[in-house]
């Protein structure tokens, strides 16, 4: 599958990840999206040897949209301290069936991951071994059956937004792990990282990616223009 390359420079590249694409390797065998990414510029730029690629963040699989990858190790190391320092804005959609109580509020919880079972679990006050997660969305549309929600983290918890949101009664659409009662045909789920803003880690440029949701899911276009 052609790669959808949203943003590419010298020290960074960002991709938009399918609903199918692991980022990185696991024990599943499926080759990431990182190693195609590889494989991307080693062809473009008829690169001898390896490819340096350094993961910066990570989508859960069955989430789509953009991911920054580092070309440079010098890009990497200033991304990743970035990231820490919560200097990286992150924009999410999700497709909800319930309508929130408030069309627009601050969710904040502690969050318990569970490896075992690779999920998190929102309470609303602290426990031993939490960590505190804070997001913030709004309602930006409403079509017939669903409302399309857009969420800011202010924090990076293991399926932070998944967990929050279906702890207020409003699982993801197509999200069976957090409640949702079906599947989407796409075997996916309706989150989309839609947008990240920073300021580039070498040049110092302001950098705004924007990642089109997928023309594979005709769910979008029921929330109008919608691109």
């Amino acid at each position: 599958m052609k790669l959808d390359i949203l943003y590419e420079d010298n020290h960074l590249i960002a991709v938009n990840k399918t609903g199918h694409d692991l980022v990185q390797g696991d024990d599943t065998g499926d080759e990431p999206l990182s190693d195609k990414v590889k494989a991307y510029i080693k062809k473009k730029y008829n690169k001898p040897g390896e490819v340096y690629l350094g993961v910066a963040h990570r989508l859960d699989r069955p989430v789509t949209g953009v991911v920054l990858f580092a070309r440079t190790s010098k890009a990497l190391t200033r991304l990743n301290k970035m990231f820490q320092d919560k200097e990286v804005k992150k924009t999410y959609w999700a497709i909800v069936q319930n309508l929130p109580e408030e069309d627009e509020a601050t969710l904040k919880h502690f969050m318990l991951k569970d490896s075992k079972k690779n999920k998190s679990y929102a309470f609303p006050k602290m426990r031993s071994g939490a960590k505190e997660a804070i997001l913030h969305y709004k309602m930006i549309s409403s079509s017939a059956k669903y409302h399309l929600l857009e969420v800011n983290l202010e924090t990076g918890r293991h399926h932070q937004i998944r967990a929050q949101l279906a702890k207020i009664e409003c699982p993801i659409r197509g999200d069976l792990k957090y409640g949702y009662p079906r599947s989407n045909k796409n075997g996916g789920i309706s989150l989309h990282a839609r947008k990240i803003e920073f300021v580039h880690p070498v040049t110092k440029e302001n950098i705004k990616i924007t990642a089109p949701v997928h023309s594979d899911d005709n769910l979008w276009k029921e929330f109008g223009n919608v691109t």
